[in-house]
This record gives structure tokens, sequence and C-alpha cells, in this order.
């Protein structure tokens, strides 16, 4: 037996006959580069069209200058800065396409372990969205260890999208 809508009209309770649905969360890698502006399209589209939701990673790389503190420090707050405009960026072309403010999360150390530890700190997290650079030198270094060396270890799937496809093919694909 199912429950009708819970009182004030909402959607019915959860039954062991229907367990509750979970929201499909896109994850997308920013930065300053071209083809994150393709690869969050393309997360959009897809939290768009399925019910689901962007979330945006910052990874804010350690500096070489470990031995002067004070220096350090101010390229520490340099980045999180950066992070914080590059997000913003990023989080209004996410809103304009969904009508939802995305999911942000800042982080410190190298980008495959950053992405990796959010992973497996918040199970909503469905997909990986990652941009493929369009550089003769290949996909990118982050393209290249995640959807290359772990890609069999991945515990959720990755999506790269090609950093070459115009807004029309993007539609199509979504």
């Amino acid at each position: 037996m199912t429950e009708g809508p819970a009182p004030g009209g909402g959607s019915p309770e959860p039954t062991p006959e229907t367990p509750p649905q979970r929201e499909r969360v896109f994850l997308c890698v920013v930065d300053s580069s071209e083809e994150v502006h393709v690869a969050l399209r393309f997360a959009a589209l897809r939290a768009k069209r399925s019910g689901g939701r962007v979330a945006l990673l910052y990874v804010i790389e350690p500096g070489d200058f470990q031995h002067w503190m004070s220096v350090a420090e101010k390229m520490r707050e340099e980045g999180r800065e950066e992070a914080e405009q590059v997000l913003q960026e990023h989080a209004a072309e996410v809103v304009a396409i969904t009508g939802r403010t995305p999911i942000l999360h800042v982080r410190e150390g190298a980008p495959r372990d950053a992405i990796v530890q959010l992973i497996e700190e918040e199970p909503a997290i469905s997909i990986l969205v990652l941009g493929a650079g369009t550089h003769k030198k290949g996909p990118g270094p982050l393209v290249s260890s995640i959807a290359g060396r772990l890609s069999g270890k991945f515990p959720i799937p990755i999506t790269v999208v090609p950093g070459t496809l115009s807004h029309e093919q993007l539609d199509a694909l979504t």
C-alpha cells in the first residue's frame, strides 16, 4: 500500500515500494580554461533535462613557496579570491541555463585527489563532467589522469566533453 500526497499537497512519502529518488548531481571541475565553458554547458543542460543539479568544484593547487610562510599565505589568499571569482562567473552560467543555483566547492591540493575526496564525501554526486582541452598536446592533464589511468577504478561515470563542441551540438546531445 502506498501513501497519498503529504499534508499540504506535497509529494507522497517514500514507502518500501517507492524508495526516495536521489537527485542526480553533475560535478563539473572549473577553472579559467576555455573548454570549461563547454563542459559546464553540457552539465547544466543535462541537469536541467533530467531534473538534476550542478555542482562546481574549483581546486586551488598548492604553491611552491612552503618554506616562506608569509608568501605561501598570500598565495593561498589570492587563490581563494580567484576561486570565488571563477565560481561566481560559472555559477551565473549555470543559473542562466537551469534556473537553479549550483552547489559550490573549493578545495586545496592536487586536482585529482580533491575530486576523488569530494566524490567520496558527497554521495549525491553521480556524474563527473570534464572538458577536454583543444590543444595539440592532448585533452589536458586532469582528463588524461582521470579518464585514462583512473577510469576503471573511478566510483562514478565520467563524461569527457570535447572543448570544440558548439552550443548547437551540445543542445542536440543533451
